[in-house]
């Protein structure tokens, strides 16, 4: 059985589930169609996320998908890291108040409860791995469950605790990179390599992403290995995404040529390797990019977040976390229904 079929979906299209730019309408649209549409919610509290998953059903009756952020107990409730000097002094000279949270993240237990409580067709997770024992809950709860991987270990790591899938995300990805191992901050593989190395160590079902733009490209993925292509920074520019509108025009100016079109993979708004458009935070902070200097996710994440607010208040795109792919020059202006009725007539 194909993973099409496993999913329920008609088209090889999934649309990436990025935290703060999907919403219910984004997730139900995509999955009308006959991708699978998703909502990121590791940023969502868990009452508000069981809502939205209600949302999503009411939307749709058709398979559709949550992603959760791993994070141990430890890592969510512990902020015992001084922010950076260069950050408060950045704080103090724009006059931005800053009152750091007592935790930096939501509890990941607490949102997964919610799954189990609230069951959903698919279930994927990114920035580390479940056991076997919670796939095989979900699993029986009819959940398919989808892991992430940057290298060829943490797909198999996912292959061997029963997972239904894995999405192998190269290098050419927008925002945050979703492994957890020391190889894949090592070794960043492009999404072509990434899927050949996978297929030699593991045959569980691939789902690609890193720069995939147009209908070529998703054949281009298909014919190394993968089954279905996960795209994100393609739905940013259009209707049903979340993300403010000096964000989504400074991506539609990366394609104009009225900006650059290039995309830094950076830790210095979160602690964690992300690849973001390029802006003059990520220039004129860029010394400090060093592991060592910085806090980890999701500390300096909880830090940076008063900077990237009030940017977006002031209509400021040079202090906002521009997340997008190296396929942003690519991006339109359009409706979400347009860009999926492309992608499946370039095929």
């Amino acid at each position: 059985m194909t993973l099409l079929d496993k999913i329920g979906i008609t088209h090889p299209i999934v649309q990436a589930p990025m935290a703060g730019a999907t919403t219910p309408e984004l997730a139900a649209a995509v999955s009308n169609f006959g991708g699978l549409g998703s909502l990121g919610a590791g940023m969502t509290a868990p009452d508000v996320l069981s809502s939205e998953i209600n949302t999503i059903k009411s939307l749709t009756d058709r398979p559709f998908m949550i992603n959760l952020m791993v994070l141990s107990e430890q890592e969510s409730t512990t902020l015992d890291t001084a922010m950076p000097t260069w950050l408060s002094q950045y704080y103090q000279e724009k006059s931005i108040e800053v009152a750091l949270p007592k935790c930096p993240a939501l509890s990941f237990a607490e949102q997964l409860q919610v799954l189990y409580d609230n069951p959903v067709p698919v279930a994927s997770f990114t920035f580390g791995i479940i056991s076997a024992e919670q796939v095989q809950g979900l699993q029986s709860l009819g959940t398919r469950v989808i892991g992430t991987a940057n290298h060829p270990l943490e797909a198999k790591a996912w292959a061997d605790i029963g997972a239904d899938a894995v999405c192998v995300q190269g290098v050419e990805a927008g925002g945050h990179r979703g492994g957890w191992l020391l190889q894949s901050a090592n070794d960043l593989l492009g999404l072509l390599t990434l899927i050949s190395q996978t297929r030699a160590c593991t045959d569980i079902p691939l789902i690609a992403a890193g720069g995939i733009m147009n209908g070529q490209a998703i054949e281009a993925i298909q014919t190394a290995g993968a089954e279905l292509a996960q795209i994100g920074t393609a739905f940013l520019t259009t209707d049903k995404c979340a993300i403010n509108d000096i964000y989504k025009q400074a991506l539609l100016d990366a394609s104009e040529n009225k900006r650059s079109s290039e995309t830094r993979l950076t830790r210095l708004f979160s602690g964690k390797q992300a690849r973001a458009l390029l802006n003059d935070y990520l220039r004129d902070f860029a010394k400090f990019e060093s592991a060592h200097e910085l806090p980890p996710y999701p500390q300096l994440n909880a830090m940076t977040k008063f900077m990237r607010a009030h940017a977006t208040k002031n209509f400021d795109a040079e202090h906002q976390s521009l997340w997008a792919g190296q396929g942003v020059a690519l991006v339109r202006q359009e409706r979400t229904i347009e860009l999926l009725e492309r992608l499946v007539k370039e095929q």
